[in-house]
């Protein structure tokens, strides 16, 4: 069988910025700069992947200043979304040709979600339209399989949203602030959700979903990416249709079979979560008998992760406070060919 193998991960970074320039009152000096770039580098030669999305990277120089001395890297592709300098995005490395770019900042006007009070019979529009940060989708050339379209994420994070005025002592405060932040991070969702199903229905080329999530595999919000499992009762044709704009976890494709990484990339107040996702098509899916490769191993890199409530250790702001994941995906050149012929 012609298999073309390659892999994928996803890598919060944790405020990766070049030194002596401050945002959100963080800054790092030149030598932590380099402890920083040393570590990085460090996980990158762990990773070995072709395909890397990054979340929280503030300047694309500081990244390629990393990639570039790195044997593996210094001839990969790197591009971010909408570069700011004061504000953190995602990027992306590729060791293959990148064939198209679209960067989404807005939401795709019908993902604009409305609600009907039981006191009025207008629509009112929640005021959610833009992406916290910017989602960025690109179509890579996998020779000789052929293009992988991938996406990079970063919805918004569990930290509550608190307006003027609001004590973040108070526990009411507290709710609607978390409540803010999860509505926010849902609409992001159905966004995001809505721009996907455009890409997968009606073409059989493989897409790969990465990224930091904010929120567990389980979670509404993160379903609501992946979309949801045909009832079995269905039909044949309107299964078809639901798994055509299907997304499936990578840790749940492993946790099928006899071995897996204890799959956790975040740890807090005790928690162990797992907040950063890889998401593939189901032409990357073993049992549908249209597909065009699979999920291989995956690997969840979080040793450097601390339990604060076991552990006196102080975070390492060189280090990310995120895990790693890396899968590996195995592509069918033959099938691709037969299909796509």
């Amino acid at each position: 069988m012609n298999i073309k193998t390659i892999k994928a991960g996803t890598f919060n970074l944790m405020n990766l910025m070049l030194p002596n320039r401050e945002a959100f009152s963080l800054k790092y000096t030149p030598e932590e700069f380099r402890r920083k770039s040393q570590w990085v580098d460090f996980m990158l030669s762990q990773m070995d992947a072709d395909v890397i999305g990054f979340q929280e990277c503030f300047h694309k120089q500081a990244l390629v200043s990393i990639t570039s001395q790195n044997s593996r890297y210094k001839n990969a592709e790197v591009i971010i979304a909408d570069e700011t300098g004061d504000l953190p995005r995602v990027a992306l490395l590729s060791r293959y040709p990148i064939d198209n770019i679209e960067i989404f900042d807005k939401f795709p006007q019908e993902a604009v979600v409305s609600i009907k009070t039981k006191t009025s019979y207008d629509k009112i529009f929640l005021p959610f339209d833009t992406f916290s940060r910017p989602v960025l989708k690109a179509d890579i050339y996998i020779k000789p399989f052929g293009l992988i379209t991938f996406f990079v994420v970063h919805l918004k994070s569990k930290r509550p949203i608190f307006y003027e005025g609001e004590d973040e002592n108070n526990p009411i405060d507290l709710a609607r602030a978390q409540v803010r932040s999860l509505m926010l991070r849902a609409a992001e969702s159905a966004a995001l959700r809505t721009i996907l199903i455009k890409t997968l229905k009606n073409q059989d080329r493989p897409v790969v979903v990465f990224g930091d999530v904010n929120d567990t595999g389980n979670a509404v919000t993160t379903r609501i990416i992946s979309g949801e499992v045909p009832q079995h009762k269905l039909p044949d044709w309107q299964k078809r249709n639901v798994w055509e704009v299907l997304l499936y976890h990578v840790k749940d494709i492993q946790a099928r079979r006899s071995y897996q990484d204890f799959y956790y990339t975040y740890i807090h107040n005790g928690m162990y979560e797992s907040l950063d996702h890889i998401m593939v098509s189901e032409e990357l899916v073993t049992e549908n008998p249209r597909n065009l490769g699979r999920v291989g191993t995956v690997k969840v890199f979080n040793d450097h992760l601390i339990d604060k409530t076991f552990s006196n250790e102080k975070p390492d702001k060189c280090k990310s406070d995120h895990g790693v994941v890396v899968c590996t995906l195995e592509l069918n050149i033959e099938k691709h060919k037969k299909y796509k012929n």
